[in-house]
């Protein structure tokens, strides 16, 4: 049996982790004080300021970051498995976590060498929280020109992390162009309005409403990867889909580890064995022994999966000048893959845990639905047939998909 769960803080006066290793086991006792509470919060469904306040206290949102600014100096690899033990204690929480590792990323993704270097410094040195406006399906946010400054106007329909975050990524057009700029932004000001109208039937906890941004000022200087209001691209720009797209993969792996491990729990303490079955024990019945095995078989292999590609990814984002369209166009169809995989395991992973946890298990109480819910909600994300369809035209044309926001 496992000790008792943590309290939030007592992890927050642990001292600071020094290897990945650590980092791991952190994240680990993280899930475990986010799991003990989880099916009661998601039925509250409110505002999660203190499950990003112990992400904070924890450490978890440095992991990127720069040793020599109190960070871990983690890599992607580490910080993908970060996201999927938090998930497993709760969905909502690992999508805020794994979102919030892509927006500080996305100044090394875009930025110039000194914009790095300062959003680095400054939101691991702070523990910044980062929520992100970047909803690709929405044009309706302009950016105007005045002379020292850019001005962010409209409105995105999704905003995750937003009442919750310290600062914000937004994302709009200059107006009259077809350019994007991307900008790091506080999220406590007067331009930015967050709605309260995520009322989803997953991912309860995300703070993924829509916000209207009003007159957001940011001087060009801050406009990332833009000098002299010009900006230079290069291959690597392109990698904010195959790095969120293994996210989500995390995300989902996490979630069904989560909901596997809880109903396991369930069975050996709880479920009672068919009647007329001739076993004593729910975990001697046979169709109860070859369901785990075959659900824990299939998510061990798709989390191999996701750590190979992940891994592949290194020495990408080691050399990132280097990279060629071929190489990302590779790397972009074994992420598809391993996007389908992960997804069609935990839809399936969360809704046959009730096949081995029995009619009592279906208890609003339990709150067991809520794993299916947070996958089924969030897989929406993309149609996951597109991605399949990326592996099949490189396996049998040699077809490369072309970078857009989503592939």
């Amino acid at each position: 049996m496992l000790d008792p769960a943590p309290t939030r803080s007592e992890v927050a006066d642990l001292p600071t982790p020094t290897t990945e290793s650590e980092w791991l086991d952190r994240a680990r006792l993280v899930r475990r004080v986010l799991e003990t509470d989880a099916a009661e919060r998601d039925r509250a469904g409110a505002t999660p300021h203190d499950e990003v306040a112990l992400l904070k206290d924890s450490g978890l949102v440095t992991v990127l970051g720069p040793r020599e600014h109190g960070g871990a100096g983690l890599e992607w690899p580490a910080a993908y498995r970060i996201v999927r033990e938090v998930a497993a204690g709760d969905g909502s929480i690992g999508q805020l976590l794994g979102y919030h590792y892509l927006w500080f990323w996305a100044a090394r993704l875009v930025g110039t060498p000194e914009q790095v270097e300062a959003v680095e410094a400054d939101a691991t040195r702070n523990r910044w929280f980062f929520g992100g406006a970047v909803n690709p399906r929405d044009t309706d946010v302009l950016i105007s020109d005045e002379g020292e400054e850019i001005v962010f106007r409209g409105k995105k329909s999704f905003s995750t992390g937003a009442k919750v975050s310290d600062v914000t990524v937004l994302e709009g057009v200059l107006d009259g162009t077809e350019t994007h700029i991307f900008a790091i932004v506080p999220s406590d000001q007067p331009a930015l309005a967050f709605h309260d109208d995520w009322d989803n039937i997953g991912q309860r906890l995300t703070e993924s409403g829509g916000v209207t941004i009003d007159g957001v000022r940011v001087p060009w200087a801050a406009a990332a990867g833009f000098r002299d209001k010009q900006f230079t691209p290069r291959v690597y720009n392109t990698m904010n889909v195959p790095v969120i797209q293994l996210v989500f993969v995390n995300l989902y792996l996490g979630i069904a580890r989560g909901a596997l491990q809880t109903a396991a729990e369930y069975t050996r303490t709880t479920t009672r064995p068919w009647l007329h079955g001739g076993q004593e024990r729910a975990v001697d019945e046979p169709y109860v022994l070859d369901t785990y095995g075959e659900l824990w078989s299939r998510l061990w292999a798709a989390e191999a999966l996701a750590d190979a590609v992940a891994s592949e990814a290194l020495v990408i984002h080691r050399d990132p000048d280097a990279l060629t369209e071929r190489a990302r166009g590779e790397h972009e169809v074994r992420v598809a893959a391993v996007k389908a995989q992960a997804t069609d395991v935990a839809l399936d992973t969360t809704s046959r845990i009730f096949e081995v946890t029995g009619a009592r298990a279906t208890s609003a109480r339990l709150a067991f639905d809520r794993f299916w819910r947070n996958v089924r909600t969030h897989s929406l994300h993309d149609p996951v047939a597109y991605k399949r369809r990326e592996v099949g035209a490189y396996v049998l044309t040699d077809e490369l998909p072309q970078p857009t926001w989503y592939s």
